[in-house]
């Protein structure tokens, strides 16, 4: 296969994800993964973030294709189903919106920092060491929460893609969906099919 530069995109994820390690005021930096593909999606109306640019994307495709630690296989039904997608948008935002009520409490003095990062959104990990004193409590609180969902989605995304096809996370991607939403509103925006992953291919 072609490389084209966007290929190698999967080093912001590496990168991201080892700068918050050492210091969490990093993960501020991961909004641009939330800005970015709304901005494709509204600006030119297609999922060309997603299917291109996405850095998560090629990370999965690096491990799973070229690597070859992806075993493959289809994804059941209900993964790809509008269900299954749509409610885990759901989810997704419900989980967002808990790390902006919990950084307005610590901003309010309401709650105290909690220097922790929590996986899958029940493990709580202490993260103490990546505190940087730079940030108010209430900026770093927002850090460690965007952090652990950051993390959290990283690692399922590995996951499926361990279990099935190299990109299975971007079928159920809450911002591939959200993005998808998007484009359907503005109308007919796809970009060619051989740069397509609704299936959870490269």
């Amino acid at each position: 296969m072609k490389r084209h530069w966007y290929h190698y995109l999967w080093i912001w994820s590496v990168l991201y994800f080892s700068l918050g390690f050492f210091n969490i005021a990093f993960a501020w930096l991961g909004l641009i993964s939330f800005f970015l593909p709304l901005i494709f999606a509204i600006g030119f109306g297609n999922k060309a973030f997603c299917n291109r640019y996405c850095d998560r994307g090629q990370l999965l495709r690096m491990l799973g294709s070229q690597l070859g630690f992806s075993r493959r296989r289809d994804m059941p039904s209900w993964l790809k189903s509008r269900y299954f997608r749509y409610g885990f948008l759901v989810f997704f935002l419900t989980m967002f919106g808990q790390i902006i009520y919990t950084t307005y409490l610590v901003f309010a003095g309401a709650s105290s920092l909690q220097e922790v990062v929590t996986l899958f959104w029940t493990i709580r990990v202490p993260w103490q060491w990546a505190y940087s004193a730079e940030l108010t409590p209430g900026a770093a609180q927002f850090a460690f929460g965007l952090y652990s969902l950051m993390l959290t989605s990283a690692l399922i995304g590995i996951i499926t893609m361990l279990l099935f096809r190299p990109r299975s996370w971007c079928v159920y991607c809450p911002m591939g969906t959200m993005t998808q939403l998007i484009c359907k509103a503005k109308g007919d925006g796809t970009i060619p099919a051989e740069e397509s992953v609704s299936n959870g291919k490269e």
